[in-house]
């Protein structure tokens, strides 16, 4: 087997979205605007209520799927299909947005920890006007697989010891990890060669080895593209160190982005904005 090195390193940037929430924008931003099939990744974490209390107020999309992973807090969401329920700590949202879905994701708190992230997965074409659908699952539903001195919680895919996520999306066959480690515990894993993958550092140091063999210290808010290989083996520093592994299948297809709508061409870009605005989603 090949072992994956890192072949981009990129800090996330901090910006606002929504009303108003202060968040670090990792994927989408000018260092790495996608990484096919992933299209966004926003990290946020806050104990200031001035940071989120505002949160995502009713938005339209159309074109790919929103991944919403809390760790910390709650997070309420509704949409103009009548769809209604409360994120927790740990829980899972996988909202495949289809056709178009208007939704807003508004924080269940007035006080506390809210941290959590948003990943954006790209749909292909002759799948983005399928009908919006959700995949949701509470802290009990994801299962923790247990290795000497790691952790690791499965939302999406398979690791190399037989543990199974619960959301099944086999259009990217996404690989979603969330990995504790112990100070200075090696984590090793496998995944299919062909996938984009990436690694966040949550919190401590993770280290790993650029293509050229030079050793990297990965620190928090940092993401470590990976090249292409079969496996992955990293360390964790001299502290516990938390990461996300994800990987999953590109789809080697055009991206036209206009705000919260992903499709093939600017002219079906343009009909999602006519179809959103004439009230047809």
């Amino acid at each position: 087997m090949s072992s994956r090195k890192v072949k981009q390193v990129v800090t996330g940037q901090a910006t606002t979205d929504g009303a108003g929430v202060e968040l670090v924008r990792v994927i989408g931003q000018p260092e790495l605007m996608d990484l096919d099939p992933f299209l966004l990744l926003d990290a946020f974490r806050s104990d200031n209520p001035d940071d989120y209390i505002a949160g995502f107020p009713p938005h339209p999309h159309r074109g790919f799927e929103t991944v919403t992973y809390l760790l910390n807090g709650k997070m309420r969401h509704q949409d103009n299909a009548g769809n209604e329920g409360v994120i927790e700590a740990g829980g899972i949202q996988w909202m495949t947005a289809g056709k178009g879905i208007v939704h807003s994701e508004m924080p269940e708190q007035q006080n506390g920890l809210l941290e959590g992230f948003q990943l954006w997965i790209n749909l292909p074409s002759m799948y983005k006007m399928t009908t919006p659908a959700y995949q949701e699952h509470d802290a009990t539903q994801i299962p923790t697989e247990l290795r000497p001195g790691t952790e690791i919680r499965v939302i999406s895919g398979e690791t190399s010891q037989g543990t199974v996520g619960p959301v099944s999306q086999p259009l990217t066959n996404p690989l979603y990890l969330d990995v504790s480690l112990q100070a200075g515990v090696e984590f090793n894993e496998n995944f299919a060669a062909d996938h984009n993958a990436f690694v966040y550092v949550i919190n401590g140091t993770v280290m790993l080895k650029d293509v050229d063999g030079v050793k990297l210290n990965l620190e928090c808010d940092q993401l470590a593209v990976l090249g292409r290989g079969d496996s992955l083996t990293l360390r964790a520093g001299d502290q516990t160190s938390r990461l996300l592994l994800v990987a999953g299948k590109p789809l080697n297809e055009p991206v036209a982005r206009g705000g919260p709508f992903v499709m093939n061409t600017d002219e079906e870009v343009r009909q999602a904005f006519s179809d959103y605005q004439r009230g047809n989603f």
